[in-house]
């Protein structure tokens, strides 16, 4: 796989070489995909990882061998899942790193990382999400900026699919008190989770509530913006002050009541949840293209 030239080199050059752990592609083909001499490739990822590629690939091939081998494996068979030409040779690297043979290993098959990556089974790697160039995010972070991602999806979707798509009744089965409607339009469905929004906002923020009529696909994405970064903005502060359980009075309700603000923003996340997966739904039996409820897509994205 041959990577180009853009704007995070680095973090293109490290998933380049996290991809081809079981290449058997020796360091100058793997520079040459990287489009560097084989000199410049050694020494950036080893600037940005602490370990050469050849160092890392060996590692990492180790500490997969070292896993099989507690997983019942036979020596034979872990070193040519590690490329050696030999048991010899593979229980003499084994040695050295473990400080054991392979055939009375017993401990932990992670090896000393200068980076924190290591082989993650049953087949896979765990990389650090350590990154200085990511923004970190947290659980709540990660729900609530989903949240908002995916409505605007939605959103955008709708647009796909015409007027009298969007407005026609829509019959929910099994039935479900999440919308006003029993049998909702996809535009009633995108306008409750707009509104969800701006009616918990207005709550927690404890300032008067308006109820936004506008319910165009344009005015429902300002209607998002707006209310949808008040909302992540306000779980932020509540995350920040660690004040999950402390309770307020909620007057847009009627009569008012007394909620947490963990409680309301578990409610809110947890129902428009469901309301989104019901949308999207809709949304794709009637034609929409490119509609994913799941926050690994969103995650994707985002990088």
């Amino acid at each position: 796989m041959a990577i180009s030239t853009g704007t995070d080199r680095l973090r293109a050059l490290i998933d380049l070489l996290v991809q081809s752990i079981d290449d058997r592609a020796r360091g100058e083909e793997l520079a040459r995909r990287a489009y560097l001499s084989r000199f410049h490739f050694d020494r950036l990822v080893g600037a940005a990882l602490g370990e050469t590629p050849a160092a890392l690939r060996r590692r990492l091939l180790l500490e997969r061998a070292a896993y099989q081998l507690l997983r019942g494996a036979s020596v034979t068979e872990a070193a040519v899942e590690a490329g050696y030409s030999s048991p010899e040779a593979f229980a003499r690297s084994f040695r050295r790193a473990f400080a054991t043979l392979p055939s009375a290993f017993a401990g932990d098959f992670r090896l000393s990382a200068p980076n924190g990556v290591h082989f993650h089974p049953p087949g896979g790697l765990l990389v650090p999400g350590d990154d200085p160039r990511r923004q970190t995010m947290d659980l709540t972070d990660r729900m609530v900026e989903h949240d908002n991602w995916l409505t605007a999806q939605l959103i955008e979707a709708a647009g796909g699919v015409g007027d009298e798509v969007l407005d026609a009744p829509v019959e929910l089965t099994p039935p479900t008190s999440a919308f006003a409607e029993a049998a909702p339009s996809i535009r009633a469905m995108l306008d409750r989770l707009v509104f969800t929004k701006e009616m918990w906002s207005a709550a927690i923020a404890g300032h008067e509530f308006h109820r936004n009529e506008d319910r165009s696909l344009c005015g429902l994405k300002r209607r998002l913006d707006e209310a949808g970064e008040e909302f992540a903005g306000l779980v932020r502060d509540i995350r920040n002050r660690g004040a999950w359980d402390t309770a307020f009075v909620d007057a847009t309700c009627d009569p008012p009541e007394s909620f947490t603000f963990g409680g309301a923003v578990a409610h809110a996340l947890s129902w428009d949840a469901y309301r989104r997966f019901v949308a999207a739904a809709a949304l794709r039996e009637r034609g929409a293209t490119d509609v994913s409820a799941d926050p690994l897509a969103w995650e994707r994205a985002r990088t």
